[in-house]
């Protein structure tokens, strides 16, 4: 389920905001708050200005009291919330795997595409507490990993 299908579902106002590079994150956290926006649903949808900008991104979140999630771990290790996202290190290992089997002889075409099996969950307490948020237990328990 996407996030404009989930948020119909729970009858939640959507805002969309676009930024495609690194100067316009500050004019698109302005954005959301004229929307007046709650919380914030990082998603990098290619080009990588997110991954890049994580330290800055996760400074504008905490400045403008956004509790965000977003779609890498090493933007919590950089200052973000959360982040539910598959495990960088799994996928760096099945990229290995892949590399290998190229210089091998495999033909790249002929590897077949694999979906993400092992997901992580990691809390930054330091930003929940730095925003008075209170995390439940119960996450907490479930979380891969918590930086504090």
């Amino acid at each position: 389920m996407n996030a404009q299908q989930a948020a119909r579902t729970r009858q939640v106002a959507l805002q969309i905001v676009e930024a495609r590079s690194a100067a316009e994150l500050d004019a698109a956290f302005e954005a959301l708050r004229r929307g007046r926006a709650a919380a914030l649903l990082v998603a990098d949808i290619g080009g990588g200005v997110f991954f890049t900008q994580r330290a800055h991104l996760a400074e504008l979140a905490l400045r403008h009291r956004f509790p965000a999630i977003f779609a890498n771990t090493e933007n919590v290790e950089a200052g973000g919330l959360m982040a539910y996202s598959p495990s960088s290190v799994a996928n760096y290992r099945r990229a290995g795997a892949f590399i290998d089997r190229i210089l091998h002889g495999t033909r790249a075409g002929d590897i077949p595409v694999e979906q993400p099996t092992r997901f992580e969950l990691a809390v930054n307490l330091k930003t929940a507490r730095a925003m008075n948020l209170i995390i439940p237990q119960s996450l907490l328990l479930r979380a891969d990993r918590v930086i504090e």
